[in-house]
């Protein structure tokens, strides 16, 4: 274990951590970043690390690679006197301050205080030509995604069945030639409000009974979605130029252990319109706390409310 205690532990690499490590090393707490190395599957920078172009963060007109965003926000936080280390934190302990958080590789780390930004993993599918054509016509963000310029006038397909692929299938509308939903069973279990939307837009099409089997394409972009009856078992290939996925999301909570107060999903509850959690000087930010928005520019503002309540925390 390490001879000193930190005021203040950030983990996370996304939005929501460098946006609190920015206010938080302005603030001369001198925070400690844990950025986890392949964490959740993801490169350190979270979900947008795995984005070609972000098109709606503030600044930036023509738009960012979210590789760039999540490189400049870092060397942000670096310039702010947070310092970082590239370790995954496997597990913490939050009976008793100073809390102590330990790294896949062992070594433990106490802090006075803890931010927790860890994001949210989209759920997948594997399906066959996933990997191949991910981010080049595949996403899990119909929102962060569907205006991009290879999705305009173009069929496109969404993958779902509750309110968010009902939501998902109504704005993309806005976007391609046509929306196709493929529901693998044979009713919606989105809200009838939703459920209403979705039967009123003529230009989204219900698959019912259906599962997606394999995505084709060329060496540039996927083109097509082979599609799989599961009642009759027939098969057949659906044009389409874009495929979302809307099947929810996984918080990366599991290194908590039930440590603080977290909703049947699994993602951490905050207090009010705070980012406080059930334990006095434990914060949580960005998506982990957040399955309703999951956006790069909210999760950037509850870092900032974290960090300013955990100086407050420390300074009381």
């Amino acid at each position: 274990m390490s001879d000193s205690t930190e005021r203040l532990i950030i983990i996370g690499s996304g939005p929501a951590a460098h946006t609190a490590a920015i206010y938080a090393g302005r603030a001369e707490l001198k925070p400690l970043l844990f950025e986890g190395f392949m964490a959740a599957g993801v490169a350190a920078g979270g979900q947008l690390t795995t984005t070609t172009d972000v098109e709606n963060y503030p600044g930036f007109a023509d738009g960012i690679g979210g590789p760039e965003l999540m490189d400049r926000m870092r060397q942000q936080s670096l310039n702010y006197g947070c310092s970082i280390k590239t370790e995954t934190i496997a597990s913490v302990a939050l009976a008793q301050r100073p809390f102590v958080v330990t790294t896949e590789g062992g070594s433990e780390y106490r802090a006075q205080a803890l931010i927790i930004a860890t994001g949210a993993t989209a759920r997948r599918l594997g399906l066959d030509g996933e990997e191949t054509y991910w981010q080049r016509g595949m996403s899990a963000c119909a929102v962060c995604d569907g205006a991009l310029p290879i999705f305009r006038n173009q069929p496109l397909v969404v993958i779902g069945g509750g309110d968010s692929a009902c939501e998902e299938a109504g704005f993309l509308t806005k976007f391609g030639s046509s929306v196709t939903m493929l529901v693998r069973r044979d009713e919606l279990r989105a809200s009838k409000t939703m459920q209403k939307r979705v039967f009123d837009n003529a230009k989204i099409e219900i698959r019912w009974n259906t599962n997606a089997v394999e995505v084709l394409g060329d060496d540039k972009a996927m083109n097509a979605v082979r599609i799989k009856n599961n009642k009759t078992g027939e098969e057949e290939t659906l044009e389409a130029k874009g495929l979302f996925y809307a099947i929810g999301h996984l918080p990366n909570t599991d290194f908590l252990a039930g440590q603080l107060m977290t909703d049947e999903t699994g993602y951490v509850i905050t207090e009010g319109k705070s980012t406080e959690t059930s334990v006095a000087g434990v914060f949580a930010a960005g998506d982990v706390q957040d399955k309703r928005y999951r956006q790069a520019v909210t999760a950037a503002g509850s870092g900032c409310m974290a960090a300013l309540e955990a100086e407050e925390f420390l300074n009381t």
